[in-house]
């Protein structure tokens, strides 16, 4: 399908109502750019879309205007079954992911059988000091190292970096609560050694309280553990 037979596709599945609503947690993305589909219909149109064959023309038409056409080309980054050409994709698009719906819907399920060979890259992505980049390197550490694969390193890793930007510090929040229900005993030290600054810090103790995967023993023991004084 064409860029153009794309975007018509898109309008007519708008929703201004749902557009509005979806704006306002979205804070850094101009409403004027959102057309307002819903997430599933958004689903179903990417792997019609991804069944057809037709997606070149459409990922190689960088940057797109529109939110849900972003949306569109993460959702068809995650259905690729060739690592290599995956990897190319997402590399490609990272630099105009520019939202954090965006940068959370780019899951390329692919990535999880290539965990070795994709450490590196996920270190560069840590390094690149742009926001969704680190972000999608610390929430691709999160889905697909938590597991199998699972080494303390990579906690500490991830316990090193440090942001202003409250969409990265977010993520790690996000990362140690998830690491804390799935590895808390290897995680737990660096909780009690306050290796996060002490926003984050809190906000993964609080993220993990809300977690049902965390024993009542363990949430008592982590509350603790709070930095008294900080807004959270």
């Amino acid at each position: 399908m064409t860029e153009e037979a794309i975007r018509s596709r898109l309008l007519e599945l708008q929703d201004v109502s749902y557009g509005d609503f979806q704006s306002k947690l979205m804070p850094t993305v101009d409403r004027s750019t959102v057309i307002g589909v819903r997430i599933p219909a958004l689903r179903a149109l990417a792997k019609e879309i991804f069944k057809s064959g037709g997606t070149e023309e459409f990922l190689s038409a960088l940057p797109h205007p529109l939110y849900e056409e972003n949306q569109l080309h993460a959702m068809l980054i995650s259905l690729m079954k060739d690592y290599d050409v995956c990897l190319r994709a997402t590399q490609a698009f990272l630099p105009y992911v520019d939202n954090w719906a965006t940068c959370d819907t780019l899951l390329p399920k692919v990535f999880r059988r290539h965990r070795q060979e994709l450490l590196p890259v996920i270190r560069e992505w840590l390094a690149s000091g742009k926001t969704y980049t680190v972000r999608f390197g610390v929430g691709t550490l999160m889905r697909y190292y938590l597991d199998e694969g699972f080494s303390p390193d990579y906690p500490l890793l991830v316990s090193r970096l440090r942001s202003q930007e409250y969409y990265v510090n977010m993520m790690i929040a996000w990362y140690f609560a998830t690491a804390l229900a799935k590895q808390y005993d290897a995680v737990l030290p660096l909780i009690e050694s306050r290796a996060l600054d002490a926003w984050t810090h809190n906000k993964a103790i609080q993220k993990a309280i809300e977690s049902y995967r965390i024993t009542p023993e363990q949430k008592a023991y982590l509350r603790t553990l709070k930095v008294r004084g900080t807004k959270n």
